[in-house]
């Protein structure tokens, strides 16, 4: 199954829902920055909550997600869009523990709880959101529920998860995103609240093999979802030679000249996506030229 998120409304459009499928998407970007199993599941969960947060913008809207909150792994980036595409990475990717006191991985202990959840929102016209909170679990799940309700005013939940495999890579990842409408009667909020109490961690869904709409289903009941758009979800950067290209022509001549004296050659690398683009003395010559 490839990955893709749903979009649905809830009890007569009193409650709006996301959820999505991750799997694969998670394990492009474990396997681009070979993290380790605790690594992975923090920038997993960051990455899947990125995803359905992009699915909330419009056209070419897009977003940027920082979680640093001093732990070993060091922040967190991620980047996402309106598409369903999304890139990121953490700074330090070899980090694991042994499990945590329930038998799951300490993403609490490799994230740290003393820091904050960034979201940046890039509108066009030079229009950006910027909202902040600190963290209050370091488990992300919770700490972007509390994203939502403080810096947004929705009250929400969250719900993200990873499974990794013993060898590092990826079981399965996805997530939901639930949010109350104004005017929601008290009595759905209940059942809502019940029902969250009782459903399995999500990546125990995706494990066995539920869709995005099945988990919403299991949320709701059937009868009361109603779908309003599906749309695929890949891990995707922006990077290219080109892009890097442009960058060196914009340090100017004396910078340019600096490296082809001194190394003959030059490399760039992408955070993003771990991508590497060698640019030979030749080429660095005639961006030289360019720059002049």
């Amino acid at each position: 199954m490839n990955d893709y998120l749903v979009k649905a409304l809830a009890y007569n459009g009193y409650i709006r829902a996301y959820a999505t499928r991750t799997t694969e998407t998670v394990s492009e970007a474990q396997r681009r920055h070979q993290s380790w199993r605790t690594a992975s599941a923090a920038l997993g969960r960051t990455l899947t909550a990125g995803v359905m947060m992009g699915a909330m913008l419009k056209g070419n809207e897009k977003l940027t997600i920082k979680i640093d909150g001093g732990g070993p792994v060091g922040p967190i980036l991620v980047d996402c869009n309106a598409k369903g595409e999304v890139r990121g990475y953490v700074t330090n990717p070899q980090v694991d523990f042994e499990a945590n006191e329930h038998g799951k991985l300490d993403v609490r202990r490799a994230v740290g709880t003393d820091g904050m959840l960034s979201v940046v929102k890039d509108l066009g016209l030079r229009d950006f959101f910027s909202g902040q909170v600190p963290l209050v679990s370091g488990e992300l799940g919770e700490d972007f529920t509390y994203y939502f309700a403080t810096s947004e005013q929705i009250p929400s939940s969250v719900g993200v998860g990873v499974l990794v495999n013993p060898d590092d890579s990826i079981l399965a990842a996805g997530g939901f995103i639930i949010q109350v409408m104004p005017g929601t009667e008290d009595t759905i909020i209940s059942k809502l609240e019940e029902n969250l109490k009782n459903i399995p961690p999500i990546s125990k869904l995706i494990e066995k093999g539920l869709t995005p709409e099945a988990i919403l289903d299991e949320l709701f009941g059937k009868e009361n979802v109603k779908v309003i758009e599906t749309m695929p979800v890949k891990f995707q950067c922006t990077c290219s030679k080109e892009r890097f290209a442009d960058a060196i022509v914009g340090l100017g001549t004396k910078e340019i000249h600096d490296m082809i004296e001194e190394d003959g050659q030059a490399e760039a690398h992408c955070h993003f996506c771990n991508e590497k683009y060698l640019f030979t003395k030749e080429e660095l010559e005639e961006l030289l030229e360019q720059a002049k």
